[in-house]
């Protein structure tokens, strides 16, 4: 008899805590890979990393654990799912970006496209819309419930006064007076975002928002414990919103090169720079015939229709021809000097691209094409992609979980079959995606 009440109190002890590798759901050792952790440190080759459930347990050399399926992956190289700090989710459909497209059937093929290019987290800046919030979307998909990228969002953006906002911008905030800000705030508050975005300068001639609304917007913002970033093109407003307390510059500096004073004050007001090169080079690039504009990894991130508008001669012509075809090269170069000079005087710079906000800004593709630009613009392939992990996981502020392949974080990272050290254009080939410890895509091209 005592046999047995031992024998059921053993089966009980087993139901309640056993470890969940026990309960059919072995560790897993990958093995003799080429490891780009995304802390900035130089690739670790033949190096193993065991995942037990979905975290990192320990990473090494020659690590050995019972029970463990084993995954040999000599040749290939591994780093951190990406994670874009400047994205759009929702209001794109074929060659539209519209509210009505803005459903959760389509949010989820979004994040899905996003996951299958390897992007592991995007922030959403600016654009949303109720849906995400009074059904949980948001939040299931942060936890990583639902397949595809986590979504983190920065709700509804505040903006300048405007009689006829465009369909999918029509939820943004608009204050008049900087007293208009408190409430709008507050109700902004609610929604729990991740960060405020705030659209400052005149979009190539309209309206820009008043100091005194933009301080007030900060305030409020800072008072609840919420980062501001800002859309911005100008260095004066650079430094005007620096001093005022600005958190994230969320596109590049493109007027002019920064100089050493505006240099000093973001570095110590601990500024991040989200440089979205990619933006300006989709500004002009298709009035001619870009190297990847055919190649299948570009085609496959596509809205249905897209190609074929980008590759009509008449709609380069147009590009050619507009008046601000000159200036928007210009601005792109400027971009470029003025990344180098940001990330060399240790400013963080983060990725982000503003992807999913108009069809050119084609999603998951645009995340690759941006770390090549900053190598253009003079950074290291290792320090593009650390810039693309770590450092975008902290501009959300989920470094703690995400950003980095060490032990403890999740285990979302992307294999690839080919060392983008050595070319960064090799993130584009693509092995496989994890998320959470599982594989869940072999990349855009095996869809």
């Amino acid at each position: 008899m005592k046999r047995i009440i031992q024998c059921l109190q053993l089966s009980a002890l087993l139901a309640v805590g056993t470890p969940a590798f026990t309960q059919g759901t072995a560790p897993i050792l990958l093995k003799n890979v080429s490891l780009i952790d995304g802390t900035g440190s130089a690739p670790g080759p033949q190096t193993d990393i065991l995942i037990r459930g979905e975290n990192i347990e320990s990473i090494g050399k020659g690590i050995k654990s019972a029970g463990a399926r084993e995954i040999d992956l000599k040749g290939k190289t591994v780093i951190p799912a990406l994670i874009s700090a400047h994205a759009h989710v929702g209001t794109l459909k074929g060659t539209t970006s519209t509210a009505e497209n803005y459903t959760r059937e389509n949010i989820l093929r979004h994040l899905k496209k996003y996951q299958d290019y390897g992007v592991g987290a995007v922030l959403v800046m600016g654009t949303d819309r109720p849906l995400i919030f009074e059904n949980g979307l948001r939040d299931s998909t942060v936890a990583g419930q639902l397949p595809g990228a986590r979504m983190f969002s920065a709700g509804y953006g505040f903006n300048t006064p405007a009689n006829s906002p465009a369909s999918w911008m029509n939820l943004l905030l608009r204050p008049e007076t900087p007293e208009d800000v408190p409430a709008m705030m507050e109700k902004l508050a609610q929604v729990k975002p991740d960060v405020v975005k705030m659209w400052v300068d005149d979009h190539g001639g309209g309206m820009k928002m008043k100091p005194e609304i933009y301080q007030a917007i900060i305030r409020e913002a800072h008072k609840r414990n919420i980062r501001v970033a800002a859309h911005l093109f100008y260095a004066e407003d650079a430094r005007l919103l620096t001093e005022a307390g600005i958190d994230i510059i969320a596109h590049s500096i493109r007027d002019k090169e920064v100089d050493a004073d505006l240099l000093k004050k973001m570095k110590e007001k601990n500024v991040i720079y989200i440089p979205t090169l990619s933006l300006d080079e989709y500004q002009f690039v298709y009035a001619g015939k870009p190297d990847w504009v055919t190649d299948e990894f570009f085609k496959k991130s596509l809205e249905p229709g897209v190609f074929e508008m980008i590759t009509d001669p008449g709609y380069g012509e147009k590009i050619k021809n507009a008046p601000e075809y000159s200036q928007n090269m210009a601005a792109f170069k400027t971009a470029l000097k003025n990344l180098k000079k940001i990330y060399d005087a240790g400013i963080t710079v983060a990725l982000g691209t503003d992807s999913g906000a108009f069809p050119v800004r084609t999603q998951g593709f645009t995340e690759h094409l941006e770390m090549e630009l900053m190598v253009q613009a003079g950074l290291t392939p290792l320090q593009a992609i650390t810039v693309s992990t770590r450092n975008a996981a902290k501009a959300i502020r989920i470094d703690n979980e995400y950003g980095t392949i060490e032990k403890g974080k999740k285990a979302d990272l992307i294999i690839l079959d080919a060392d983008p050290v050595k070319d960064i254009k090799n993130t584009r080939k693509i092995s496989a995606v994890w998320k959470n410890g599982k594989e869940v895509s072999r990349g855009p091209l095996a869809q």
